[in-house]
């Protein structure tokens, strides 16, 4: 018996652009992008259309490059709220098939139709029903992998573009995706892949045939578990939308207006981040257990880590301490444009007893000492009493002297969930 999920990943294609298409008709066959401000030094293109991509107009490049490569091209500023209306509406249509819906950014996002073959038909046909829908209803169009892993589910979205549906089985994925170069795997970077070429380890086939120990020396745990995805072993569950509704999060996030390339660029905004949750935490009478980072490339590449703690925690050291390390772990050394800090896994303050235990006394204290910084700031404004961290960058100065982070239009998240 066959107990195997069925996983879908859909991917909108050229998503921005294509949204402000429904919007200006005229785009429609012109090479268009969507972009920051024409006259900001650090303006980027977010977005472009298919005629734009066949000048080699490239996500995350100056404008000014683009410009070079596409003399008419024609830009098109960001418009948040559509395309937040437009995933929404798409959100809907996936929910009438499943609820396991795990959201990777707003254009992207798996989904377990497991249990929901008897009423739509198996994986390809209800991907199938799904491209059809969106695109009927919607005017857009997706790519959809279908598999048994997530990860492959995710190769098989990228397979073929757009407007396509691409399956992985256990009888063709030697063949398919064994080919594919290691970075193809999400979450490989820069560095994994230069130490996987090292050893003349190139494709995701020669993952597979690796020794998994051998790969745990080279890239520690991470090592073992791209042996386990490329072996489709990775047994990664999609988060059904009715858990995440239930957890109680409280999150902060911002996005630069130049690309974040340093630990230090990352460590001033991380902080100014953490001490927002932490403030709101304390406001709202909550405790975490759980803390996760977020981070954006310059090319849009979404990712992230988290870690659940057995020590609750309110204050900002503790609640940076553990987001820093998570970013340490996973950052690629790639340039920044949008990182995020949430508190999760929360409990009211007022249920917990005096700890016995001298770490939980020590973030007790910590936290004491912040209500009197929180009630001073209130009092003196927020530049009042800061960091030495965040007097080490002006442009974090610049930051704490604000009431909100500094954001792209549409870019800045701060959420109470």
């Amino acid at each position: 018996m066959n107990t195997d999920k069925i996983i879908l990943h859909i991917d909108m294609n050229n998503f921005f652009a294509s949204v402000e298409t429904l919007y200006h008709p005229e785009y429609k066959d012109v090479p268009m992008a969507v972009g920051g401000d024409v006259e900001e030094r650090h303006g980027i293109i977010l977005a472009k259309n298919m005629h734009a991509k066949k000048f080699g107009v490239q996500t995350a490049e100056p404008i000014w490059q683009a410009k070079k490569k596409c003399p008419n091209l024609v830009l098109c500023p960001p418009h948040s709220e559509r395309y937040v209306k437009y995933s929404n509406l798409a959100y809907d249509i996936y929910s009438q098939y499943t609820d396991k819906i795990e959201s990777f950014g707003l254009d992207e996002c798996w989904l377990d139709v497991t249990g929901s073959t008897r009423l739509f038909g198996n994986g390809r046909e209800i991907a199938e029903k799904i491209r059809k829908r969106i695109k009927e209803e919607l005017g857009l169009t997706v790519s959809i992998g279908v598999s048994f892993t997530k990860e492959f589910a995710k190769l098989g979205s990228d397979y073929k573009k757009p407007d396509a549906v691409t399956e992985f089985s256990r009888e063709n994925y030697k063949e398919k995706v064994w080919p594919m170069a290691v970075e193809e795997i999400l979450y490989v970077g820069k560095s994994t892949k230069q130490t996987l070429n090292k050893y003349g380890i190139k494709t995701i086939g020669q993952i597979a045939q690796s020794d998994p120990k051998v790969l745990r020396k080279l890239l520690g745990k991470n090592g073992h578990s791209l042996w386990r995805v490329a072996n489709g072993l990775d047994n990664t569950e999609v988060q059904c939308i009715d858990e995440e509704r239930d957890v109680k999060s409280i999150s902060n996030s911002t996005t630069t207006s130049k690309d974040m390339v340093t630990e230090k660029d990352v460590k001033v905004i991380m902080y100014a981040l953490c001490e927002k949750v932490a403030m709101r935490l304390r406001k709202s009478n909550f405790v975490a257990y759980g803390i996760s980072v977020s981070l954006r490339r310059s090319d849009l590449y979404t990712y992230g880590h988290q870690k659940q703690c057995e020590i609750p925690m309110s204050d900002s050291t503790s609640i940076f301490s553990i987001a820093f390390s998570l970013f340490k772990e996973i950052w690629d050394k790639r340039p920044l444009r949008s990182i995020g800090v949430k508190a999760f896994s929360l409990s009211e303050d007022d249920a917990l007893q005096c700890s016995l235990y001298p770490e939980e006394e020590r973030g007790q204290r910590k936290s004491e000492l912040e209500n009197t910084v929180d009630i001073l700031r209130s009092k003196y404004g927020d530049s009042s009493i800061m960091r030495a961290v965040l007097l080490t960058d002006s442009d974090a100065v610049e930051l704490k002297k604000s009431k909100n982070l500094p954001s792209l239009p549409g870019a800045d998240r701060s959420d109470f969930e």
